[in-house]
């Protein structure tokens, strides 16, 4: 049974001193996954993964923390990555995180949504604490006709439908596995069928301690580093959360990927 990682990043420094074993072991699972650039200086890299591993699906994007980093030609770059292949992400809004230019942020996310958009890409969201924000853009510009995803969806349930009527699709992450986010996960269960996927975000977003079954050394500075592979577990989770067996949710998340990102 394949797996179908719909948000990480795989080039991530954290990864590299562990890449090998970590795609042996994504090739040995059958793992699919969208490998999402943050920053125009990180673009090569995911082509490169993608170019040797046919089982990652390139996509490129600003993240909204790193827009101050991005390239005064980053919009040319993004174009020409595109021409390639792949998909575009991260992008988003951020007002969690301080210190950050919110109109620059939303500026570079309107821009990067209208080239999705325009050429039919699939687009791939961060949003923290900035719904309202991302509602009134995605309820007012162009989206790609073919969708976009909302990663590690954390919004209000309420707003699911709107969001779902406008494309979106939303991944659950085994981070909201842990028992105080149980708020998260009841969100889940409001998601429609056909628009549920599953993501690790992997570095980021590590499991709970004991569902942790892909352990990987702590950063120097004690930060955990979430192993891809524990998209599985993700996988389970949600599939008891929606009270379904694990090969029906894994047929309808294949369903759903491959609808949103053509592979």
């Amino acid at each position: 049974m394949p797996f179908f990682d719909a948000h990480n990043h795989l080039h991530d420094p954290s990864l590299a001193p562990h890449l090998s074993q970590v795609l042996e072991t994504l090739e040995r699972m059958d793992v699919v996954a969208v490998v999402n650039g943050t920053i125009d200086s990180d673009w090569e890299q995911v082509t490169l993964l993608a170019r040797d591993h046919p089982w990652v699906i390139p996509s490129f994007g600003i993240h909204p923390w790193r827009v101050k980093e991005r390239a005064e030609n980053w919009e040319d770059l993004l174009r020409k990555s595109l021409d390639k292949c792949g998909a575009v992400g991260e992008i988003g809004l951020d007002r969690w995180k301080e210190g950050y230019d919110f109109p620059d942020q939303e500026a570079v996310f309107r821009t990067q949504l209208r080239i999705a958009a325009d050429r039919n890409l699939p687009a791939t969201i961060h949003c923290l604490r900035a719904w309202g924000p991302l509602w009134e853009i995605i309820r007012t510009e162009p989206v790609p006709a073919c969708g976009f995803l909302l990663h590690a969806y954390g919004g209000p349930p309420e707003m699911i439908e709107g969001f779902a009527r406008r494309g979106a699709y939303f991944s659950f992450n085994g981070y909201f596995l842990a028992e105080p986010r149980h708020k998260k996960r009841e969100t889940f269960l409001q998601v429609p069928l056909d628009r549920l996927l599953v993501e690790s975000d992997a570095p980021a977003m590590p499991l709970p301690p004991d569902l942790n079954r892909h352990p990987l050394p702590d950063m120097a500075d004690g930060a955990p580093v979430n192993h891809p592979a524990n998209v599985v577990v993700a996988y389970e989770g949600l599939a008891k959360l929606r009270g379904m067996e694990i090969d029906d949710l894994a047929q309808a998340v294949e369903e759903n990927f491959c609808r949103l990102f053509r592979k």
